[in-house]
Formats: structure tokens, sequence, C-alpha cells
């Protein structure tokens, strides 16, 4: 152990933090490439290229690229077909005009459940392919497939966005990670040591956001001095406030990237201070990956990347306030188009001279669980009933109980007493387990929605 810490001071300075940068960017990373059979540099390429154009031009392409994906869709998915068929749609009138869009049917989760397969251009053993589910959050959670070529423009994508706020390859970043209790740490080197070195990329894997939790996760930082953390804004907001209570506040990274749930103004502007950092906002989701970013900066505002598909929001029907429902269109993915996806979150698109923005973002919110005394984070409780318990389809945490109630919508296929002693070996008596379906989960606010803890 007391090895691994002087390996970290040591490349935590230079000269070795740069060579070791310089290594990772350039040669660790184009042989990884090799040996993954994946092409993300040239597309990376690509974007850097793209994206210097006027936005009027790349309005243009963006234009094409919608029409090119409704009629691969047309003449390759079968669920696509039938509907085009059925409303009489015709993809190249949106070369022309692409607010012929809104006559194509919005599409849901759940309306990918019912589908499955008649979403896919391709039967999944013809190609090479990788799943991805989704958090569930807002709405049933689903299975979507990625193609290579989408999960190769997902990373170039993440690495374009990054160097343009200043994190380029050789500057080394730091991901926070669930740490899972029954985790087998696998011998050096190993496959996961080899990739985090070409990414130029460590790990931080924790399991409770209470002080000693928050205190190992600080001196982690303090230690790897990373350019760049990348988290939850839950994790980070109680991080800075831990390290305000007790030093006073500190420097650990340039920037912090924010996903995964909604950066509250108040968590930006405690972390910005407290930990001396410059925050960054992404817009991402499991379906379509990274398809907003905070290019230019906070006061540049979250850009779409158009490049990636195709931006929406649509009134929502009985909303006082105005909210708009966001949606996406995809260009990437041929395995499993989505076309006028209904992401289930709050946002306006708009259009300015320089780009394609997003305001008034309302999103998934995460929140602290106590368990057995322990604060947990429902983004690590999410990662242990999806990768280690399994055949959980949703879940509601009710704190209005003691313990907690836990309840859990199986899927079909699932073996609910195996469940329950899966969560029983990870939680012992941290929970009451009920067993529900998706009506007798509590919704609130006057929309109805869902948030995966509910509050006394």
């Amino acid at each position: 152990m007391k090895t691994n810490y002087l390996v970290e001071h040591l490349f935590a300075h230079q000269p070795l933090r740069l060579i070791k940068g310089i290594a990772s960017a350039a040669v660790a990373y184009p042989i990884a490439e090799r040996i993954e059979k994946r092409k993300v540099l040239r597309k990376l390429t690509r974007l850097r290229s793209y994206y210097g154009l006027p936005m009027a031009q790349r309005r243009q392409i963006a234009f094409g690229r919608l029409a090119d994906t409704l009629e691969f869709s047309q003449n390759n998915v079968p669920y696509y077909r039938d509907i085009f068929a059925a409303k009489k749609i015709d993809p190249a009138k949106v070369r022309k005009d692409p607010r012929y869009l809104e006559e194509i049917p919005l599409l849901s989760k759940e309306t990918i459940r019912e589908q499955g397969t008649r979403l896919l251009s391709r039967p999944l053993d013809e190609v090479r392919h990788h799943a991805c589910k989704t958090g569930g959050s807002t709405g049933p959670s689903c299975v979507i497939y990625y193609d290579q070529k989408a999960a190769d423009y997902s990373s170039a994508v993440t690495l374009y966005a990054r160097e343009r706020v200043g994190n380029r390859k050789y500057k080394p970043e730091l991901h926070f990670a669930c740490r899972f209790p029954d985790e087998v740490q696998s011998k050096w080197p190993s496959r996961e040591d080899f990739k985090c070195f070409s990414m130029n990329r460590s790990n931080v894997f924790f399991d409770r956001i209470d002080d000693a939790g928050l205190e190992e996760i600080w001196r982690t930082l303090k230690r790897r001095r990373p350019y760049m953390a990348h988290a939850h804004p839950s994790t980070i907001y109680a991080l800075a406030c831990y390290v305000e209570r007790k030093y006073g506040g500190g420097k650990a990274f340039e920037i912090f990237e924010s996903s995964g749930e909604l950066l509250e103004p108040y968590i930006r502007e405690t972390i910005s201070r407290t930990l001396h950092c410059r925050v960054i906002d992404r817009y991402g989701l499991a379906e379509l990956g990274v398809m907003a970013y905070e290019l230019n900066g906070y006061k540049g505002g979250l850009q779409v990347l158009e490049s990636e598909g195709w931006p929406e929001s649509l009134p929502v029907q009985g909303a006082e306030s105005g909210e708009e429902e966001l949606v996406f269109t995809g260009f990437r993915n041929g395995l499993m188009p989505l076309i006028r996806y209904r992401t289930g979150d709050m946002a306006k698109v708009e259009e300015g001279e320089d780009g394609i923005f997003l305001t008034s973002v309302v999103g998934r919110i995460h929140d602290l669980v106590p368990i057995n005394g322990i604060a947990h984070a429902t983004h690590h409780i999410q990662d242990i009933l999806d990768h280690r318990v399994g055949g959980v389809q949703e879940f509601q945490i009710d704190l209005r109980t003691t313990p907690p109630t836990l309840k859990i919508v199986p899927e079909t296929t699932a073996n609910a007493e195996e469940i329950r002693h899966k969560i029983e070996r990870f939680w012992n008596g941290g929970f009451n387990i009920s067993f529900v379906g998706h009506d007798d989960f509590v919704r609130v606010g006057r929309h109805a929605k869902f948030r995966h803890v509910v509050h006394p």
C-alpha cells in the first residue's frame, strides 16, 4: 500500500506527470485502439473539423444527417418501417424543412421495452455491439444496444468536449466509481490498469459519504492531483461541504466535470468556491451518450452537440410553468436508431448564432440514503442493484419508515427470493424489502416526477 502511495505521489509532480501524460496520449492510447479494434482518434479529428465550421453550415449538415437517419431507419428497422408506412412519412421532406420531423410519433422507454428487437436494424449476433442499461430515473429501465461506430463516436465526443475546456489527453483525469462490497482486486497489471494508463485516468472507489468516506476521497485526490475530476455533483458537493467544515476549503484539481444529475446553481457555487476549481456541466444519457456540454465554459452555456443528434423541446401537457420536455434524435447508432426519443428531462432548446443551447434544464436528482447509520448515494445503490443483484427493473427508497423501505419492481423472469437474499447480503438489515408494481411507487411534485427517494 505504501508503495502505491509513493508511486501516486511521484507521478503527481513534474516532470514525471508530463512524461506519463505524453506516453499515455502518444503511445498507450493508439496501442489500446488497435488492441480493442476501435477507431476513436480519427473521429476526434472529424469532430474538431466539424466544429470549426460556421453554425449555418453545421446546421445544414445536421439536417442532412437527420434525413439520412430517417431514411436508414425506414429501410432497415421494422418498427420504423411500419410507423412510417402507417403515417405516410417521407424522410426526404426533412432535408428541406426539419419541422416535418414533428409528423413522426415520439419514442418512449415503454415503447423500447415493448418493441424489443423490432427496433434493431440487424440481429445482435451479426454485429459487434455494446449493451447499455438506462438508469430508470425518468421511466422504466430499458437496454440500448450500440454498434461499434456509435460507441467510438461517443468516446470521441467526450475527448473533444474535454479538450475544449482545456483537458488535453496528456493531462490526468480522475473518475469516481462505485466500490462493490464483493469486488475482488485483480493482480497488477490488469486490463483495467492498462485501460486507465491509456486514458491517463485513475479511479477513486467509494461506497460511503460519511466523514470517514469523504476523508478517504479527499486524501486520494490530494495525492493524485488530477487536472479533471468526473463525478456526480451530489458526491462532490458532499465532499466540498466536508472540506469546508474541516479544512476551511482546499484545492485538489482544476476542473470538476459534472454528470448524471442536475447541477443545481447552489451546488455549482459551493464546489467552485470551496474547492477552488472550474465547474463544467454536461448533459448525457445512456441512450445516446453526451449530447450537450459547456464547451466554452459556464458563461458560454450548455451547447448541444448537433453533430451527434437533433434536439427538440416540446411543451408538457398541463404544465402551468411553461416546462418543456427534451427530445432527441440520435445520428450515430445504426444498430438501434432512436428517433424523437423522449428523455423525460425538462429543458428548452434555443438556437443562437454560434450553436444550439439547452436552458432551464431540470433533470435527474440523486439523494443520500442512510443505511445502517452510514450515508450512501442513490447512484451507488443503483450500481449494486444493477451489477451485483440483478433482475431489478426499478426501485424506490421510502425514508418514511424505519429502516427505510426498498420497493423493487422485479423483471418478469427474476426470482424475488434470490433478489431478497442478495440485498440482505449487501445491506444486512438496512432495508425493509417490498416487491411492488410501478403503480405502487410514490410520485412527487405537481408533475408526478419519479424520484428514487421519498422523504418524510
